[in-house]
């Protein structure tokens, strides 16, 4: 055990009773003042100690996605993709390793240098939405210490899609990008739902040019009415305007789907999905489901927990979110790049998802809980199964449970 969960976690989670928001924003601010400053001498010391310190490059654990149409289904028997998608190839990205910083917490992009000096292979900012908004009243971010989870109904905040069009211009103007960004876009609270398709579409213009793969976040459940635009009539609007923008561009856009879908409606969204030429699916995001937790009341608010408002992250959606990952492999013969996220701390539960059918991870909420030296120890343990397995690149762990 690091000196963080020893130390460090226990004054933070529950000797300083702080709000998680709070020192999350404090947390952002520091790396946002690195990632501008970097010129300097001593604030370039401090991310090179930190890579040094949590990083592992290792050739076996680079995949390089979306080199070739196959991979999302183009051609196949299960897609028929329209005149306007058919001829979306998306750009291959390397990654260097397949654990990536979930979306949600460098919401805004101001850190978008720093996340490959903690070790990670690539980073998913926003969500971002069209128009700045606030998001949800707080207290709206809360830890289960029980069940080593978060309940957080955040309701995208943030700065809105023009503000991180230029966060990620100026970034970019202070030094090449050292790994590759993804932008997970929303929809803005305020856009009706029947227009969705517009909203989307304007963050994708405006940030098109700066993240290397895309996400429709369709999935959470902190903005009214957001899932019913995972329904196949509504996700097929947004699709057909974005991949129509795309046809220049050809960036990697993926769906990323709620936990809590029913398998039929799972099968329509992958329906959908191949049909404008996605280049992947991201499962899951949080879930609205209470089952099994440890936890009853939230201390903040004296309430009980299956009365409050949000999405639970963590170690209670691991299950669920592997069984998503291996119907997703099943239906799609492995047609479809699978981002798996959900319930991830150890090598073990990082193994579990990418032999369900998982190339890429993400974690946030684990992160928060086994501290900066997870994903160094995720990675060591991954280079470990594959010395135990005999195969030569984590490429060729994925989906074997299930193929």
């Amino acid at each position: 055990m690091d000196i963080y969960q020893a130390v460090l976690r226990p004054i933070v989670f529950s000797g300083l009773k702080s709000d998680p928001e709070f020192l999350h924003q404090q947390f952002m601010q520091i790396l946002t003042w690195l990632d501008c400053n970097a010129d300097r001498p001593l604030n370039s010391w401090i991310p090179n100690q930190l890579e040094k310190n949590l990083s592992i490059a290792d050739a076996r654990l680079e995949q390089t996605l979306w080199d070739h149409p196959n991979q999302t289904g183009v051609g196949s028997e299960d897609s028929t993709p329209t005149s306007q998608s058919s001829i979306i190839i998306p750009q291959s990205v390397v990654f260097k390793n397949p654990m990536g910083l979930a979306a949600g917490f460098d919401k805004n992009g101001t850190a978008s240098g720093m996340w490959s000096n903690f070790g990670f292979g690539y980073a998913e900012l926003g969500t971002v939405t069209l128009k700045p908004q606030p998001g949800n009243p707080t207290p709206r971010l809360f830890r289960l210490l029980a069940d080593r989870a978060a309940l957080n109904r955040m309701g995208f905040n943030n700065d809105g899609a023009a503000t991180m069009a230029s966060a990620l211009t100026a970034a970019l103007q202070r030094r090449p990008r050292s790994m590759p960004v993804g932008i997970n876009l929303g929809k803005s609270k305020v856009t009706p739902l029947e227009e969705a398709a517009a909203d989307y579409l304007g963050s994708f213009r405006l940030l098109k040019d700066l993240g290397d793969y895309f996400v429709v976040n369709v999935s959470s459940p902190n903005t009214p009415g957001l899932r019913t635009l995972q329904d196949a009539p509504m996700l097929s609007a947004i699709l057909s305007a974005l991949q129509q923008e795309n046809q220049k561009a050809n960036k990697p856009i993926l769906v990323k789907i709620a936990p809590d879908l029913e398998w039929d409606a799972i099968l329509d969204v992958l329906d959908v999905t191949l049909h404008y030429n996605l280049a992947g699916i991201i499962a899951t995001n949080t879930t609205i489901s209470r089952e099994g937790l440890k936890t009853e009341i939230l201390r903040e608010t004296g309430n009980l927990v299956k009365d409050e408002a949000g999405g639970i992250s963590g170690l209670p959606l691991k299950e669920r979110s592997t069984e998503v990952i291996r119907f997703i492999r099943k239906e799609t013969k492995g047609k479809l790049p699978i981002m798996g996220v959900g319930g991830i701390f150890t090598s073990d539960d990082a193994w579990e998802k990418i032999t369900a059918g998982a190339c890429l991870l993400q974690t946030y909420t684990g992160w928060i809980y086994q501290g900066p030296f997870m994903v160094k120890r995720i990675l060591q343990g991954l280079l470990a199964k594959l010395e135990e397995t005999g195969l030569s690149n984590i490429s060729e762990a994925v989906g074997i449970d299930v193929d």
